[in-house]
């Protein structure tokens, strides 16, 4: 079973909705029990970092995915969820993450060129930049997914699994261990992402 946790933070409707199709039995919960019954955990969220690390921490829910991820259980996070993996992020202040893969989250304004668009709302194709990990294993090198976002996770270089090209190479995403993250939303980029969440699965 799949625990997409639920911590007040976006629709998880589609999210539940791709996972299913795709055959995989998922349960969408808050509550600390169930998730560490769970073979495996998605972490999603939309929004602003420190109002998510916020509810994550008012409901021991941070405590719950730290202590799952160091048992080994696959983690996954999406979009926001992937950003709070990281140790820091620099949205509306200074804001402590997960600590799970080295990296903090900064602001595109100022690195991508003044006449893009900023947040960075569309299709752009993926780069594995050498060795594919095994969460790509069924897609190609510049199979394209779907972005929304104004943040990007920096200084990790050791866990950049892939890459996307929006006036600089930007992290897509990243893993660590049994801890991986997409800052693309996998449930919203056609058959590449369902592909994506089935390789999850079979972690």
């Amino acid at each position: 079973m799949i625990a997409i946790i639920d911590y007040g933070v976006g629709n998880l409707f589609s999210l539940r909705s791709s996972l299913e199709s795709i055959g995989a039995n998922v349960t969408v919960t808050g509550d600390a029990e169930i998730i560490r019954s769970a073979d495996k955990i998605i972490l999603p969220g939309v929004g602003a970092f420190g109002d998510a690390a916020k509810k994550l921490k008012d409901g021991a829910l941070d405590k719950v995915i730290k202590e799952e991820a160091a048992k080994g259980k696959p983690l996954m996070g999406i979009c926001l969820g992937m950003q709070l993996l990281f140790e820091k992020s620099y949205e509306y202040g200074e804001h402590e993450g997960l600590r799970l893969i080295k990296g903090k989250v900064v602001p595109m304004e100022g690195v991508i060129p003044p006449q893009l668009k900023i947040p960075h709302i569309g299709w752009n194709a993926l780069h594995f930049n050498g060795k594919k990990h095994e969460l790509f294993k069924y897609i190609n090198e510049n199979d394209c997914v779907y972005f929304v976002h104004s943040y990007y996770a920096d200084d990790c270089k050791d866990s950049v699994i892939a890459t996307a090209e929006y006036g600089k190479e930007l992290t897509a995403a990243a893993a660590r261990n049994n801890v991986c993250g997409c800052q693309f939303h996998p449930e919203k980029s056609g058959v590449v992402g369902l592909s994506i969440l089935r390789a999850f699965c079979e972690l």
